[in-house]
This record gives C-alpha cells, sequence and structure tokens, in this order.
C-alpha cells in the first residue's frame, strides 16, 4: 500500500472506530462518533472516500450498503508513515531521525536500550 497524505484529525478518529471494529457501515462509524464529532452522512461519505483515495480504508458491497475496513493494521501504517518522514526530511537517513529522536528527548535511554537488544536479536537470527 503506498500512503497518500496524511490523516487529518477526523479522518484518524474514523480510521480509530475503523481499526477496533475491524469493519463498519458509513451510519456504524457516524453512530461511534456522535457523542465525539457529530457529523452529517454525507459528510462521513465523504471523508470516507477520501479516505479509500488516500490509501487507508476499502469497501465492499453487502446488498447496496458500503461495508468499509483499514487497509492495513494501524502499526503498518504507521511504520509507512514514518518511512515517509524519514525519506522526506532526513534523507532517506533512519539514523538521522533516531539521532534527532535522542536529541530531543523524544526516545530515552531505556527505549534505546531495548531497541538496540531488539536489533541484536534480529541480528543473530539472521546469522542462523
Amino acid at each position: 500500500m503506498t500512503l497518500g497524505k496524511p490523516l487529518s484529525e477526523l479522518e484518524h478518529l474514523i480510521m480509530d472506530v475503523l481499526w477496533a471494529r475491524t469493519t463498519a457501515t458509513a451510519e456504524d462509524l457516524r453512530a461511534a462518533l456522535a457523542g465525539r464529532h457529530p457529523m452529517k452522512e454525507s459528510t462521513m461519505r465523504t471523508i470516507l472516500k477520501r479516505l479509500e483515495e488516500k490509501g487507508y480504508a476499502r469497501h465492499t458491497m453487502e446488498g447496496r450498503t458500503n461495508i468499509y475496513s483499514g487497509m492495513e493494521e494501524p502499526r503498518n501504517v504507521a511504520a509507512k508513515a514514518v518511512r515517509q518522514i524519514i525519506d522526506r526530511l532526513c534523507g532517506g537517513s533512519v539514523e538521522q531521525l533516531l539521532v534527532g529522536m535522542v536529541a530531543n528527548d523524544v526516545v530515552d535511554k531505556q527505549e534505546l536500550q531495548r531497541l538496540a537488544a531488539r536489533i541484536a536479536q534480529r541480528k543473530r537470527r539472521e546469522v542462523k
């Protein structure tokens, strides 16, 4: 999947509900968000169309009803979004991103140690 533009705040709210439910109709999503962000049916359909165009969601038909689902798990979407950031802002360098995260206290020492351990573990598996 190639991600389009990043998710807006409202699109992210909708995707959170969709990921939690696996599948949903436009009305299911509208009802789930009614307490936090009420919207018209036409607005929901417009946003769902936009999510499909961006590559985050898809739909199938059950009778005359569109059933929506996420294209990928949130973790995979996040990883691809980070790849876009790395490519656009860090010249493709993961190291540059991580150094910036450490320098700006986004990642602490314990997280770095856990990451280093996971990398070492993966390298050991690749050698076998």
